[in-house]
């Protein structure tokens, strides 16, 4: 027992040394297991967070744009995805129609009943599916899957020989002119907005004249759309003559060298005789300065249905419209206002509006929009 007292004093001097490395050696390899694991997490959760964005952390601050709304173009894609509620009801209808193993009288009052309710109007149905009544006659097509096709085919025949390109004239030593009529609600200010940023991204300067003098939040608006989109702006005063401000701002945009002024007009009811005239009389206005109205373009809700075809008459009447720009085609708009304007009073639609953002302006392509209707 003295022995083992006298030896435990000596023990444990030589043997601290080791015991002291052997935990600091245990504490080192804990702390790099920590390093590791927690390494391993912020790998996965970077190659997580990489593949839901397309990019690392870095790349995804240094890439992202300022404002995806304002800088983002329309694809094709989009234009088909923005059509979706237009294409539901068109779309159904027509498959509704086609589901039968054979073409008989009934495939026919379907087909129809399904142009009309699509609001393509009583005449552009009638000259879309009498062709196609010829050819199953004469057995050129005999089962449903190959009307349908041919349907798609006639309806894009309907649109094919318009001339969608807004009228700028670049020999003109003046300003070009476009005159945005059209009612209240169409859409013509944030039209004129739209237009203007497409514009000015094709080099050209823009003038807007506020020639809506009858409702003080047009000019307001108008006045944030030119700040936007770099253009500047002629206003009138509250309840003034509009022809005046057009021609205000023409004769500035003449003396500035400015390309292009974009005349908006006080949204009116077409059944309205005196507020029409009025409108003739900015168009002549307009025409009697240093510029030339170039484009004549008539905003219409495309909601509106076949009522939208009452108005391009009567407008067409007033201003001689040049070009049609179909807005909230979007929306619940069912889309065969297209064919009836184009069709019974040969105006061509130049450009629709599929949502709210500065880019959702966009050049009409026929083919592409009925594809749509179909897909």
């Amino acid at each position: 027992m003295f022995a083992l007292e006298v030896f435990a004093p000596q023990f444990a001097a030589e043997t601290a040394p080791t015991i002291l490395l052997a935990l600091a050696a245990l504490v080192i390899v804990f702390g790099v297991g920590v390093v590791v694991v927690g390494r391993r997490r912020s790998g996965q959760a970077v190659a997580t967070e990489s593949a839901t964005v397309g990019a690392t952390p870095v790349e995804a601050v240094a890439t992202a744009p300022v404002s995806t709304q304002a800088n983002t173009p329309v694809s094709s894609a989009t234009v088909r995805d923005r059509l979706g509620k237009v294409r539901s009801s068109f779309a159904g209808a027509v498959t509704s129609a086609l589901t039968r193993s054979a073409i008989t009288q009934e495939t026919w009052d379907d087909l129809e009943e399904a142009l009309l309710r699509a609001d393509l109007g009583v005449a552009t149905t009638t000259r879309v599916l009498a062709p196609l009544r010829e050819l199953v006659k004469v057995k050129q097509i005999i089962q449903p899957s190959d009307l349908r096709a041919a349907l798609q085919s006639q309806m894009t025949a309907q649109l094919s020989n318009s001339v969608r390109e807004l009228n700028f004239d670049s020999s003109l030593n003046a300003p070009n002119i476009w005159l945005v009529v059209g009612v209240n609600g169409a859409g013509k200010t944030t039209t004129i907005g739209k237009l203007s940023a497409q514009q000015r991204k094709l080099g050209r300067t823009v003038l807007m004249a506020a020639g809506d003098t009858f409702r003080a939040a047009a000019g307001d608006q108008l006045e944030t759309w030119a700040q936007r989109s770099g253009a500047e702006i002629v206003r009138g005063s509250e309840g003034g003559d509009p022809s005046s401000v057009v021609f205000d701002g023409v004769a500035r945009a003449t003396a500035k060298n400015i390309d292009l002024v974009l005349a908006d007009t006080a949204g009116r009811l077409q059944n309205n005789t005196n507020l029409m005239e009025e409108l003739t009389k900015v168009r002549r206005v307009a025409d009697k300065g240093s510029g030339k109205v170039t484009e004549v373009l008539l905003v219409i809700d495309a909601t509106t249905g076949q009522n939208g075809l009452t108005q391009a008459k009567q407008f067409a009447q007033a201003t001689a419209v040049t070009g049609v720009v179909l807005t909230k085609l979007d929306g619940s708009a069912r889309g065969g206002i297209v064919f009836a304007i184009e069709t019974e009073l040969q105006i061509p639609v130049k450009l629709v509006g599929l949502g709210e953002t500065i880019d959702d302006l966009v050049a009409f392509d026929a083919a592409e929009f009925v594809a749509a209707l179909f897909a």
